[in-house]
């Protein structure tokens, strides 16, 4: 197997503490399961500087502060990669499927019930196990 691809994922919620989950669309390698959004980071590029411009690029969104939550290393069959997953605790804009993505927000006790990527899993897990802090006030204008 080659080398690890890196990749950066955001878990961001929205007023009412629901959490953003895409599908993957087809074409794309394990089409059609859901994932947190993000994507590939580019050489010399930081797993930070990669999510911001992966929120702009896909959800148009602006990333305001976050903070990292976990960093895994998921193998599937044919390729693995190295995740770093980030809670996004403040961004502006509405998100929106830029790149013809369905998205859903759903409750973070009903993540386990959706149809996400194998490397994802865990990031629920890590999710339950920290406490709910109420930082989404600065979205709420």
């Amino acid at each position: 197997m080659s080398a690890a691809v890196r990749v950066v994922a955001g878990v961001l919620r929205d007023a009412r503490g629901r959490v953003l989950i895409a599908q993957r669309p087809a074409g794309k390698h394990m089409a059609g399961y859901w994932e947190f959004p993000g994507g590939k980071i580019a050489p010399d590029e930081s797993s930070e500087a990669a999510l911001r411009r992966e929120l702009a690029e896909e959800l148009g969104v602006s990333l305001q502060r976050c903070h990292l939550l976990l960093q895994l290393r998921h193998d599937y069959a044919d390729r693995a990669v190295d995740l770093d997953v980030f809670v996004v605790d403040d961004y502006s804009g509405e998100p929106a499927g830029l790149e013809a993505q369905a998205l859903k927000w759903v409750a973070a006790a009903e993540l386990g019930r959706q149809a996400l990527l194998p490397a994802d899993l865990p990031i629920i897990e890590a999710l339950n196990a920290v406490p709910e802090v109420d930082s989404f006030a600065s979205m709420m204008r």
